[in-house]
């Protein structure tokens, strides 16, 4: 078996691992590069082997960074299945296109404003390429063996991520291999705690948090402080957050912190069709979260959805306290980044980042202090507070991480880290030597191994 790391290797975005047995080869997740534009620019390149040489795609959930790249696959001659949980299948349903659209709009929106050093601007993919891309869904139950190609038998087992997240274990004859995925909290608000890893032979980790640790507050404390100083101050919370996992964390803290008299009762806005619809799938799948059917319901009508274009607009013109809940969580683009050219100049507005903020993202500029960020071609002034809600995040931090690996029944030969900055990576790295003394090394763009 060979495996080569065709994405988040040195980087958190662009999850892609490519399993080589004999004749076969199927790709353990298949997103898009997010961030920094050097990362972005990947998207565009030739695809390293291809596409209609890959038999099948293996999807650890339907986050952007792990699925987005299945049309532009797709485009480029690949046709085999793609195997995936249920819920991972019917949040890419909703994601996907998505993500088409918002690369349409984005294009049309650059070309019409001439900020674009394209000419034209064109998207990567549209929504109707995302949708051709649906049909090639196959589900997999948790715990259920299935062989995507011949000699290469695999199980899915739960990441508690997000809905639907799943860890890859895969045997053949000789040999076996894990991937972690995208590993959940312990603690989560909403999701169930991730399986205790099978044994395996060898081990690719992601190590976004490795570094880290979360800081212990209480996330509904934190939220409701932010949302009462800003009322005070006649301002609006904008809260760029991801439609799948953090907005239903969000809908369900507001809804609670209401119930409790804990804020006042502003109104709340979800700018997200997507996360309105994200919401609903969580009815679906009640077995894999925390929330009973009354909890849900809860979180449900936390908000008034705001669908149309227009009606997003005219959020714009509010000058009275509300909360904004809106997509991308890392603010890279989507409607939330019109929230924040017309809120983020305004000192009595407070701007919550609500999770992981990737490198090269606004959402990371942000984070980092920065009095000014670049929309659409210009910059715009940050005076508004920036908070975070770093108690909220759907990442393992490192000691949730060191516990998982810790786990296994057996010393793997060796562990591969990825999905971090190097840093994190690193850190994480010596941790698990240090404690385990197990072979662990930071995976690096296009590295190929012989396992």
């Amino acid at each position: 078996m060979r495996l080569t790391f065709l994405g988040a290797a040195g980087t958190v975005t662009g999850s892609r691992y490519l399993l080589e047995h004999e004749d076969k080869r199927v790709l353990v997740d298949c997103g898009l590069f997010q961030g920094l534009k050097q990362l972005r620019l990947r998207n565009w390149d030739a695809f390293p082997v291809d596409a209609r040489s890959i038999d099948a795609v293996v999807l650890t959930h339907a986050h952007i960074d792990h699925s987005g790249y299945l049309p532009a696959l797709a485009q480029r001659g690949f046709r085999g299945p793609v195997f995936a949980t249920e819920a991972t299948r019917d949040l890419s349903a909703l994601m996907l296109p998505d993500s088409g659209h918002l690369q349409e709009e984005d294009a049309f929106f650059a070309n019409r404003h001439g900020f674009s050093k394209h000419h034209p601007a064109l998207p990567l993919y549209t929504e109707q390429d995302a949708r051709k891309v649906l049909p090639l869904f196959r589900t997999k139950a948790f715990g259920e063996e299935f062989e995507p190609v011949p000699g290469v038998r695999m199980r899915l087992g739960l990441a508690g991520h997000i809905l639907g997240a799943a860890s890859v274990h895969v045997r053949w004859d000789t040999g076996s291999l894990l991937f972690s995925g995208d590993l959940g909290r312990d603690e989560d608000i909403l999701m169930r705690p991730p399986d205790a890893p099978p044994a395996a032979e060898y081990v690719v980790m992601e190590s976004t948090y490795g570094d880290r640790m979360h800081l212990h507050e209480d996330a509904a404390t934190q939220f409701a402080e932010v949302i009462n100083r800003t009322a005070a101050r006649g301002g609006i919370v904008v809260v760029p957050a991801f439609a799948v996992g953090r907005a239903q964390a969000l809908l369900y803290l507001v809804a609670v912190l209401k119930q409790q008299h804990r804020i006042p009762d502003l109104p709340v806005f979800l700018n997200s069709p997507m996360a309105a619809d994200v919401t609903a799938i969580y009815h679906k799948h009640r077995s894999e979260h925390r929330l009973d059917e009354d909890q849900c319901h809860l979180m449900c009508h936390a908000a008034r959805v705001v669908n149309s274009v227009d009606e997003s607009r005219k959020l714009n013109d509010m000058r009275f306290p509300a909360v904004i809940v809106s997509a991308s969580g890392m603010a890279t683009g989507g409607r939330v980044v019109h929230h924040l050219k017309a809120f983020a100049p305004d000192r009595r507005n407070t701007i919550l980042l609500a999770g992981y903020q990737a490198a090269g993202t606004r959402g990371a500029a942000l984070a980092g202090g920065a009095r000014e960020i670049k929309i659409h071609g210009e910059y715009v002034k940050v005076r508004a507070e920036v908070a975070s809600l770093g108690s909220l995040s759907a990442h393992a931090d490192r000691s949730e991480l060191l516990r998982w690996i810790g786990l296994l029944p057996r010393a793997p030969k060796r562990v591969f880290l990825t999905h971090g900055e190097p840093v994190a990576a690193d850190s994480l790295r010596q941790a698990i030597e240090e404690q385990h003394k197990w072979s662990c090394v930071v995976a690096e763009h296009l590295q190929r191994v012989e396992l």
